[in-house]
């Protein structure tokens, strides 16, 4: 198993944090709000601690699960205390009423994020196909993931499978600009074709 530490407090944050726990990971919540992340891992239980922002994390394994904006500067402040470890994207650049991205053709958050990480510290992009309260409910699902380090992907796809859900290598980070266009894509099915934001996307695979 692993040691995970989750930068946010948010609802996305809480859900990949209790499934983290019950898949048998050392989980670390962090948030500038101190008191709010103690709450939140006396809440999760199950040995979850709260840590302090902005210093070194303690798990081996980094989820950024913040509000696009904020994660670029929130790596920024945290520098070298992120040296070693591997940070895991969940964010979505969508624009104000969800129609498309923030991010410039050709880019991604994730790229943007590993351009403010250190270079010990790999980004991979995970999670962000995968609504939180969905995430939540404790089924399997499928998780889409993409990165350019390949020790780091390996960690991931071992920690998405801890989880109860299935790993799918999407390839390098700049695939990631596919998958944050993908996060907007289920958003605009939620809106008109399916009519409700209670649905996953996986793949079948039929051999």
């Amino acid at each position: 198993m692993s040691s995970i530490s989750v930068i946010g407090l948010g609802n996305m944050a809480g859900a990949l944090a209790a499934r983290a726990l019950a898949g048998g990971n050392a989980v670390e919540v962090v948030g500038r709000d101190a008191a709010k992340a103690e709450a939140l891992a006396a809440a999760l239980g199950g040995g979850a601690t709260a840590g302090t922002f902005g210093t070194a994390p303690a798990g081996d394994i980094v989820i950024l699960a913040v509000p696009h904006a904020g994660a670029v500067p929130v790596v920024a402040q945290y520098g070298n205390a992120l040296a070693g470890k591997v940070i895991i994207d969940v964010t979505n650049p969508v624009n104000a009423d969800a129609t498309g991205l923030v991010t410039p053709d050709g880019t991604s958050a994730a790229q943007a994020i590993a351009k403010a990480a250190p270079a010990s510290a790999p980004v991979v992009k995970a999670f962000n196909t995968v609504f939180g309260h969905v995430l939540a409910l404790g089924r399997p699902l499928d998780v889409l993931f993409a990165g350019d380090d390949a020790r780091a992907k390996a960690s991931v796809s071992a920690f998405i499978e801890s989880l109860g859900l299935r790993p799918l290598d999407a390839g390098g980070l700049e695939m990631a600009h596919w998958l944050e266009g993908t996060g907007l894509l289920m958003i605009s099915l939620a809106r008109h074709g399916v009519g409700g934001f209670n649905f996953s996307l996986g793949v079948n695979n039929l051999g």
